[in-house]
């Protein structure tokens, strides 16, 4: 009996293992805690081992890859149609190895610590653009219902609503230009956290010579 490739079912707790041997035989189903999961995987012989790219695969890849493991990560909605059974861990688990196995199965690229950390950068910061969005409409909103219609633009509505808020003198409830101030220095803090994560962006940009490749290909692409 060789293992020779393994279906992993992601979780936060437990995992659920699907094992099976040169001819495609089912020859284990296991259930693994996260803090097994390590000491188990270095013991076993070099697999070929399937996980959906989901919230911590990419960070599993590299250590199963540390004991000579080859990791597949493939998007969820690919394996999805592998489900022979009712949607269970144990049927995802065998699910994902029979999908790894599959000559079309498209993969995602495994990344790196680095690569990880720059994502995160570009997710947090699409974040804050959507609740910078979210901020400016409300401001807008809010002031459309005292008559005051701010041109579009965030730049320009920060610009704009300082000044209305220093001159609306009786023309505005007091209250409500406590409310506009507030909201106010809330929005020039997520502009600034905007600005700030993309001067990080830029700079590992000019840093990465992989990145300043992938740039100059989508400017080429734009101009043709």
């Amino acid at each position: 009996m060789k293992i020779t490739t393994i279906g992993i079912d992601l979780a936060k707790s437990v995992f659920q293992v699907h094992f099976v041997d040169e001819h495609a035989k089912a020859i284990l189903r296991k259930q693994i805690r996260r803090d097994q999961l390590v000491a188990f995987m270095a013991n076993l012989p070099a697999c070929l081992v399937g996980m959906e790219a989901c919230g911590g695969a990419h960070r599993w890849a590299r250590v199963l890859q540390s004991f000579g493991h080859t990791v597949r990560l493939m998007p969820p909605q690919f394996v999805k149609p592998y489900v022979k059974t009712n949607k269970n861990d144990a049927a995802d688990a065998e699910a994902i190895c029979e999908a790894v196995t599959r000559p079309n199965m498209r993969f995602v690229p495994i990344k790196s610590v680095e690569q990880q950390a720059v994502l995160s950068l570009h997710r947090a910061r699409q974040d804050f653009v959507a609740a910078r969005t979210a901020q400016a409409n409300q401001i807008r909103g809010l002031l459309a219902e005292f008559g005051m219609i701010l041109p579009k633009g965030i730049c320009t509505l920060r610009n704009q609503l300082h000044g209305l808020i220093e001159n609306a003198g009786d023309k505005l409830p007091s209250v409500f230009q406590s409310l506009l101030r507030r909201l106010y220095v809330y929005l020039v803090e997520l502009d600034q956290q905007v600005g700030e994560l993309e001067v990080q962006i830029k700079q590992w940009h000019r840093s990465c010579e992989v990145s300043q490749r992938l740039g100059s290909v989508d400017v080429l692409t734009s101009v043709h």
